[in-house]
């Protein structure tokens, strides 16, 4: 397992997340989906996260991301999500007319963390340093 770092950390924090396109419609494909890429990468290299990898299917997104510490996973998503949506709406009119309003993504996400460190291991960690 290899640490990531800034100026006074070091985290191994990953996260395993995935959301979806309003009423899973699947139209992730062409080139918007290609665009799509191009702002996720932007706007995580902006943030300074990590994609550790990503897969964008027709209707959902995959990503496992190395977030660090400074930002929480909900505002990382939040931009992530809002600033992909408003930008392909823009770029791809005919979406609003076609699809729906003004939203692009289904509201919410999912998410689960990734570590090998279960919580019986650091109880055991926490129970050996304690002072007697």
């Amino acid at each position: 397992m290899r640490y990531s770092k800034s100026a006074h950390t070091r985290f191994y924090h990953r996260y395993h997340v995935l959301w979806a396109t309003k009423y899973r419609y699947k139209i992730l494909q062409g080139p918007m989906r290609d665009r799509i890429r191009e702002i996720i990468i932007q706007t995580c290299s902006e943030l300074g996260v990590h994609i550790v990898k990503g897969v964008l299917a027709r209707d959902h997104v995959h990503m496992f991301l190395s977030i660090p510490p400074k930002h929480s996973l909900s505002n990382v998503l939040q931009r992530i999500k809002g600033r992909s949506s408003r930008r392909i709406q823009m770029e791809f009119p005919e979406l609003r007319k076609r699809y729906w309003g003004r939203r692009f993504w289904a509201r919410g996400y999912f998410s689960t963390t990734s570590g090998n460190v279960t919580d019986d291991v650091i109880k055991q960690y926490l129970e050996l340093h304690s002072d007697k």
